[in-house]
């Protein structure tokens, strides 16, 4: 992933989070908690994959509209952003 070092760095936070956030998931279900805590604990961690993710879309887009791409790389076309897009959907 190319972009800016305040995109990479927001985008790595989610996605350590995201890797804490799993493994408690696992810890509580080895536990035996309440299905009611794994939920909405799996239910954070999959909103912090979602704004990872939207986090990298929105990179793109903006890379694309600028112009903008790393060294021997090309810019995503519209159609290679709107199938990440969906991906995420």
């Amino acid at each position: 992933m190319t972009g800016d070092d305040d995109s990479i760095a927001l985008v790595l936070n989610r996605l350590r989070r995201a890797h804490g956030q799993l493994g408690g998931v696992i810890a509580m279900i080895e536990q035996g908690r309440d299905c009611k805590d794994v939920v909405t604990q799996l239910a954070a961690v999959s909103k912090a994959l979602d704004k990872a993710g939207f986090k990298i879309v929105a990179t793109g887009l903006r890379q694309c509209l600028t112009g903008e791409a790393a060294e021997g790389q090309q810019p995503m076309t519209e159609a290679e952003l709107e199938k990440l897009f969906l991906a995420l959907a």
